[in-house]
């Protein structure tokens, strides 16, 4: 009996030996070296020798002491190893490296510093890795840490659901903490953000006030995420957990960031918004809605890049998926994107602004809007056009807006009786008009008895109006249309028209129809003076009441 006991006794051990030998220092690849050095600091396996042979360049108590310090610094961060993904080439060569050559970062995104390298036949951590782990412990765990460990009494660390109890308390403190400090901080970084805002833009504004007020609270909690981020690997609550509150914490982060971020948008388009209200341009109004929805969907974009990587998904995957997504989007709707790249050559160029009139080979009228895909014309008839973008950035435009001057001619007709007194004082009365009218251009200007016609002396007359809107302009030409129309009265001269007339010359008790045209020339030439201050007058009126509109 005793011999079976003894030889069960021996059985065990060899059996419990060569389980024991099952996991071996294996240094062949990045798999197997990080496999080894994480193995062999666990509870139930725990040979710290065997992982420090993972530790480039150090041996005995110095490796085992980097080789724990480094899994503490993991398992502190909540950084977990999936070695699914860990290559087991022994000749990988990881080409997303700052360095070439042999070399795996584990950690590329959150921990670029921990990296293996190939030296010889076995990989292991490298010499850059090794250098910074006693720097990277340091910032993980504070000066604390340290303390706050060795002062837990011994029913502080009586465990319930794998965490001490002194866990639990520290963890709800850590959050009561954070609390009364977002009350401490939102007035404080509320008064930074407004006195930058104001030192920058030199004013300010309740619109404005009301975004840095919505702008301050995301902020503040960004702060307090990164105190407690800091915080967490102090209470040692283990991998898992730590992998769980830093993924939360992360995501949380990142959701904020995105907060901040669109609200900078706001801030920055309602700055920009009221400046171009004091902007005589009226397309930079235009560009607002569109820098806004544009500069949105970027930081919407790479906020979500930012939340898949923390799932593991590379952002070269995501924007090389985006990139082929938007090829094919692009091939599928043509137009549309002709039109976007319209949109931004209408922007660059500025071949017209808001409020334009323009004519092209299609349509003509006044430019209302400019949109993402097309742009808004009213025709003169109050119809709308609605033009694509990229048909606005090809085509030849005539803006109209754009006019230094407004070019009035026309041709006044009076009859063939008419004196040639008359005639060259009308001619000269007409001349005065244009010179006394504030509109007129003075040193551009031609009026002259050009034509007979067939019913009519006509004389021309070319004016050059110095306005830039259609509706100044019609009312200058009727304030000159009167004007001309009160000289020929005072003249005596009557314009003429259409008309056949039968003479007969010789007619019994018949007077002779030809006008009786009583010329006075210093008459005519105070008639003339005083129709040109009339109208001048009435111009400089029409100014001041044009001025207090645009005010209004």
């Amino acid at each position: 009996m005793k011999k079976k006991q003894l030889l069960l006794i021996v059985l065990f051990s060899v059996l419990f030996g060569y389980a024991q030998n099952q996991t071996k220092v294996d240094l062949s690849n990045p798999n197997a070296t990080i496999y080894t050095h994480l193995y062999f600091l666990q509870s139930d396996s725990y040979q710290p020798e065997k992982a420090a042979k993972t530790i480039y360049g150090l041996k005995g108590k110095v490796a085992i002491e980097k080789a724990i310090r480094l899994k503490k610094i993991l398992d502190g961060r909540g950084l977990k190893v999936d070695f699914t993904k860990v290559p087991n080439n022994p000749k990988y060569s990881d080409t997303t490296a700052y360095k070439i050559g042999n070399h795996y970062l584990l950690f590329p995104v959150r921990m670029p510093q921990i990296a293996v390298e190939k030296y010889g036949n076995n990989w292991l951590y490298s010499r850059e890795t090794v250098a910074v782990i006693d720097t990277l412990y340091e910032e993980t765990f504070p000066w604390y840490s340290e303390w706050l460990q060795n002062s837990i009494p011994n029913y502080g660390k009586n465990k319930l659901f794998g965490i001490a109890l002194w866990q639990y308390i520290a963890l709800l403190g850590l959050f009561v903490l954070g609390f009364v400090f977002f009350y401490i901080f939102k007035r404080i970084v509320y008064f930074i953000l407004q006195k930058t805002q104001v030192l920058l833009t030199k004013k300010s504004s309740n619109k404005i006030n009301k975004t840095l007020q919505k702008l301050t609270r995301p902020l503040v909690l960004l702060l307090i995420i990164y105190f407690i981020k800091k915080a967490i690997p102090a209470l040692q609550l283990g991998l898992n957990i730590n992998t769980f509150l830093f993924l939360a914490l992360n995501i949380v982060q990142i959701v904020f960031w995105i907060y901040v971020f669109l609200k900078l948008v706001r801030l920055f388009m309602t700055i920009y918004a009221e400046y171009t209200k004091r902007t005589h341009i009226k397309l930079d109004d235009q560009l607002v809605p569109i820098l806004t929805h544009f500069l949105t969907g970027i930081v919407i974009f790479l906020g979500v890049l930012k939340l898949l990587t923390l799932f593991g998904i590379p952002a070269a995957s995501v924007i090389a998926g985006a990139s082929i997504g938007g090829l094919a989007l692009a091939l599928a709707s043509q137009d549309t994107v002709k039109n976007l790249i319209g949109t931004f050559m209408i922007f660059l160029d500025k071949p017209f602004h808001i409020g334009d009139w323009i004519e092209t080979s299609e349509v003509q009228g006044t430019v209302e809007e400019v949109g993402f895909r097309s742009s808004r014309i009213r025709a003169a008839d109050t119809s709308i056009y609605q033009v694509p973008n990229s048909t606005l950035s090809e085509i030849v435009i005539n803006n109209k807006g754009l006019r230094l001057f407004r070019r009035y001619q026309t041709e006044l007709g009076i009859r063939y009786d008419t004196p040639p007194e008359l005639i060259e004082a009308f001619v000269n009365g007409l001349k005065a008009l244009i010179t006394a009218h504030p509109h007129a251009k003075k040193d551009m200007y031609n009026v002259a008895f050009t034509e007979f016609g067939d019913s009519a002396l006509k004389i021309m007359m070319n004016i050059y109006f110095e306005v830039n809107d259609w509706n100044i302009e019609q009312e200058a030409k009727h304030n000159l249309h009167i004007a001309i129309i009160k000289l020929a009265k005072i003249l005596g001269i009557e314009f003429a028209f259409p008309s056949t007339t039968l003479m007969i010359e010789q007619f019994p008790e018949k007077k002779s129809i030809a006008m009786d045209y009583k010329i006075n020339h210093t008459e005519v030439q105070k008639a003339i003076q005083n129709i040109a201050k009339e109208l001048n007058k009435k111009e400089n009126n029409t100014n001041i009441t044009n001025t207090f509109g645009d005010e209004d």
